[in-house]
């Protein structure tokens, strides 16, 4: 059992819910594993969306699950704060009304929510 940090929801926005997970992470099989244990979860597996990005040795990986462009803006806060070896998982349950491109500034939101958590401001 890895040790995933899970902040649940942190925000919600017309109807949507936001919540955030990470995890340290080392390698793809890493990140498959805790992808698997999070959505051992039914509230996490039945989840619109599971959009995630990580900073490995060997690179960068991200993935939308369907919400197209998340995973990138995920990573690029990554490589903002240098946080390498981590995988951030936002997850999105659906709430009816489109977002537009506010729902790329609630990622950022659940990211930041994240991040401060991980690295806290002092």
């Amino acid at each position: 059992m890895r040790e995933l940090t899970r902040l649940g929801v942190v925000l919600s926005d017309r109807g949507s819910k936001y919540a955030v997970t990470g995890a340290p992470v080392a390698s793809r099989e890493d990140i498959d594993a805790v992808l698997a244990e999070l959505k051992h979860d039914r509230a996490y597996a039945k989840a619109t969306h599971n959009t995630w990005a990580a900073i490995l040795p060997t690179g960068a990986l991200k993935a939308d699950d369907g919400e197209a462009g998340a995973g990138m803006v995920i990573l690029r806060m990554m490589e903002r704060e240098g946080v390498a070896g981590h995988l951030i998982i936002v997850t999105r349950w659906y709430g009816g009304k489109k977002l537009g491109g506010d729902r790329f500034r609630r990622v950022q939101d659940a990211v930041r929510a994240y991040l401060d958590h991980l690295i806290p401001t002092t």
